[in-house]
């Protein structure tokens, strides 16, 4: 960090120590966090499914906001003064907007590829282990976020003639612009939100339906009570409700249709209740997904829009705290993602131990 004197500074010694420790911490957490994720990926080849590789591109977005986008920002915000020249404030503005946009971006893909595990389980299951349709669904994540702001970034002044700023003020050239602003919120906010709440839904009625068709399976219980010569009415429409569901489960489970057949009720009822609960685990994460992408951007989002349609450009301390409640969702997903799944959690103890990994069987999804 620059030298900041109590001539530059914007708040009282205390203060000024007290916020400075705050954004360095959440800066080294941002950082240490989506570090030991990208390591754990590299380090560990049973990790490197089609899945998981959204994990690693979301990791590398948010990295990118802890190592660059907040220690910049942190003089500039005590001192309410860019110490830096315009240069490294192209720079900088490029990669904060990029890095937060491709963050919320990769949300949706990891969303969207929870919803494809439980929609078509099968086709799912065999593409695992086929990396480059995700590597070029990350790569288009990257691609659409700098379009997003990139263009707008870069040239606007540059058509205008002119700057609205000077050289000690960092900011980007359509931050008066509301109609601008609205269109970009729309693409890194809105959309992304919905996108996430409507894969969320369709996995909770799938979850659902799903637990009144396993409801429905014979038990070994209710097999042991029947007479040996007669079927209860219940028991003869639970085999229809099994017998007309075996090919939608087949596709929903992972299973082989005839491996559906020649599976005993208990073994079919034991799988099925495991999928289902993994997949229960599966909404439960998503829905925590949804609601802290929400608090985190949804008042930046807001107070953005507003500022830019009321005209005012002066430092309202609900705007800046909004902007840092965005830059704090970048340090809470390794927390959110990653170490919500059992694989990688023992990655993570084998990078922080120093053991080796052992390999592991291709064919089981890690991402669950």
């Amino acid at each position: 960090l620059p030298e900041l004197t109590l001539e530059t500074i914007s708040f009282s010694p205390p203060i000024f120590n007290f916020l400075q420790f705050l954004m360095i911490l959440l800066a080294l957490v941002t950082v240490l966090g989506n570090a030991l994720v990208i390591v754990a990926f590299i380090g560990d080849k049973n990790l490197r499914l089609r899945s998981n590789y959204f994990f690693l591109n979301l990791a590398i977005s948010d990295f990118l906001v802890g190592a660059i986008c907040i220690p910049l920002y942190i003089p500039y915000a005590l001192t309410n003064r860019w110490p830096f020249g315009r240069g490294v404030c192209k720079f900088w503005l490029v990669i904060d907007y990029l890095s937060c946009t491709a963050s919320a971006f990769n949300i949706v893909l990891i969303s969207y590829d929870r919803y494809q595990s439980v929609y078509n389980a099968v086709l799912y299951r065999i593409h695992q282990g086929l990396t480059t349709r995700a590597t070029a669904q990350m790569v288009a994540v990257w691609v659409l976020a700098f379009l997003v702001y990139g263009p707008a970034i870069v040239f606007w002044e540059h058509v205008k003639g002119r700057s609205n700023f000077s050289n000690g003020t960092c900011k980007v050239e359509f931050s008066s612009q509301w109609r601008f602003l609205v269109c970009a919120s729309v693409l890194e906010f809105l959309i992304p939100i919905l996108a996430v709440a409507y894969f969320n839904l369709h996995i909770y009625w799938s979850i659902r339906a799903r637990s009144q068709w396993v409801a429905a399976l014979p038990t070994s219980q209710n097999s042991s009570s029947s007479s040996p010569g007669r079927t209860p009415p219940i028991e003869t429409r639970r085999k229809a409700t099994s017998q007309l569901s075996t090919v939608t489960q087949a596709d929903e489970s992972g299973l082989n249709p005839v491996r559906i057949h020649s599976l005993t009720p208990s073994s079919l009822e034991s799988k099925s209740r495991f999928k289902l609960l993994r997949d229960r685990k599966m909404a439960k994460s998503l829905s925590i997904i949804l609601i802290v992408f929400a608090i985190c951007w949804a008042p930046y989002s807001l107070f953005t829009i507003i500022r830019a349609a009321s005209g005012k450009e002066d430092d309202d301390p609900w705007y800046n705290l909004a902007f840092w409640l965005m830059w704090l969702n970048s340090s809470v997903n390794p927390f959110l993602y990653p170490l919500c799944h059992k694989h990688f959690r023992k990655a993570f103890l084998k990078v922080l131990c120093c053991r080796r990994s052992t390999p592991m069987p291709q064919t089981q999804s890690l991402s669950s």
